[in-house]
């Protein structure tokens, strides 16, 4: 098998970098979020350019997605689904080192090149290797195995029912076939020594529980006493959420990833306390970390209207993430923590997500990496956020996350997502596109 021309793995970080300087800041509001238009508009002309029909989708003004279906030399084979998201959280440009906006292309601390901007890891990086591979095939004539749908969404930062959730129920038609899926965040590497890299693929993502506290109180004078305070009452209940650590529960998906990683690095583990091995792993250890248990993270506080005034309601958000079938029990246990005095209700409520590590499709991707990366490992693990795949577990299909980057040793990756100078090596990117069109050649 050939890999892609330089004109595809040149391509892709000019399509990365047209797509990280368009601005399509999700802050959780139709109000002030940018909206996608302009990002699908810029996929659906670039797919058009080389023969493949757009749909482009419009859930509220401004919130696009864009579908395509890329067709297969055996229609009786199930469809993949391969997709990404063009929102991408705020940035502050003052904390940054670059215009977020920018698309700059310069060396980190390191001296890699990388491509700095919002998104170029989460996630416009892989949209803009699913059209660089979609353009290369449709230049030289290459029909993958079976139908490839590529889907670029909108509103995966704040749960995606603009996005993903709106296409699974207002369009499935879209899908039809379609029985596994490839998305993030899964694919890039963790170097362990010069010749061994693991290549971490998600097979499991936790659940988003995404809560609303509320507390009532007397309101009056700010200069008078007042023991029935709701700014009082929600900041300790707000307190006691925080610090509270959630008991360790490894579930399938993690004890595979652990007993991997305690085989390669011949470090001890034990099943009941694995946060020592853990500790070991470097820069990924707060991620896997936050893998082996609930976390519930405040996230906002709102109250008052004026300094003197003590307002009569206190509101805070709280992010919780929880483990496959602890949604009910982590809502018990919150209750616990706040108090019945606090009332409680949801922004957003999506399952977890589990599926194994075995199958044609992990096969195909395991031997797409070895490919490029003679060194490659590929072991499974349970990424601590959530993704579109959420939605389209709705339609029955298997979800992966396999968006593949090999990384400097030292970066510090999973720190980059919703961080600061979030940035994307120049070469992994372009090995991102050769993993892709061998992985999807054969998938």
């Amino acid at each position: 098998m050939t890999s892609p021309t330089p004109v595809a793995t040149d391509e892709v970080v000019e399509i990365c970098r047209d797509l990280l300087r368009i601005d399509t800041t999700n802050t959780g509001e139709l109000e002030t979020s940018a909206g996608e238009r302009v990002a699908a508009e810029y996929v659906a002309a670039k797919l058009a350019e080389v023969g493949l029909e757009a749909t482009v989708v419009e859930s509220a003004p401004g919130r696009t997605s864009v579908v395509t279906r890329i067709t297969g030399a055996d229609p009786g084979r199930d469809a993949l689904l391969v997709h990404g998201h063009l929102d991408v959280v705020p940035a502050d440009a003052s904390e940054w080192s670059v215009d977020p906006f920018s698309g700059e292309i310069q060396p980190g601390s390191d001296g890699v090149d990388y491509l700095w901007g919002r998104g170029a890891i989460d996630m416009k990086d892989f949209d803009a290797m699913m059209l660089a591979v979609a353009r290369e095939w449709r230049r030289t004539g290459v029909v993958p195995p079976r139908d490839i749908v590529l889907a670029f969404t909108a509103d995966e930062e704040a749960g995606s029912a603009y996005g993903a959730h709106h296409l699974v129920d207002n369009h499935p038609e879209l899908f039809d076939g379609c029985s596994e899926a490839v998305g993030e965040v899964g694919g890039f590497s963790v170097t362990i020594t010069s010749d061994l890299r693991l290549y971490l693929i998600q097979t499991a993502e936790k659940g988003i529980d995404w809560m609303r506290l509320h507390a009532k109180g007397r309101p009056g004078h700010g200069s008078m006493l007042n023991d029935d305070n709701a700014v009082t009452a929600l900041a300790e209940a707000v307190a006691r959420v925080g610090r509270h650590r959630f008991p360790i529960r490894v579930t399938p998906a993690v004890r595979d990833f652990l007993e991997a990683m305690s085989e390669i690095l011949g470090i001890e583990l034990d099943p009941a306390d694995p946060e020592l091995a853990i500790a070991k792993l470097g820069p990924i250890a707060n991620m896997i970390g936050a893998t082996i248990r609930d976390t519930a993270n405040p996230t906002g506080l709102k109250a008052g209207y004026k300094h003197n005034v003590i307002p009569s309601r206190a509101m805070a958000t709280i992010d919780c993430r929880t483990l496959p079938g602890r949604s009910e029990a982590l809502l018990s246990e919150i209750r616990e923590l706040v108090g019945d005095e606090i009332e409680i209700d949801y922004v957003q409520r999506l399952p977890a997500l589990e599926t194994t590590f075995d199958g044609p499709l992990v096969e195909a991707m395991s031997e797409a990496l070895r490919a490029e990366d003679p060194g490659a490992r590929p072991v499974p693990y349970m990424l601590s956020g959530g993704t579109d795949a959420k939605a389209w577990s709705k339609l029955g299909m298997r979800c992966f996350g396999f968006s593949p980057l090999r990384l400097p040793a030292e970066l510090n990756f999973a720190g980059l997502f919703h961080g600061i100078d979030e940035r994307v090596p120049l070469e992994g990117l372009k090995f991102g596109v050769r993993v892709m069109d061998r992985f999807l050649r054969s998938a």
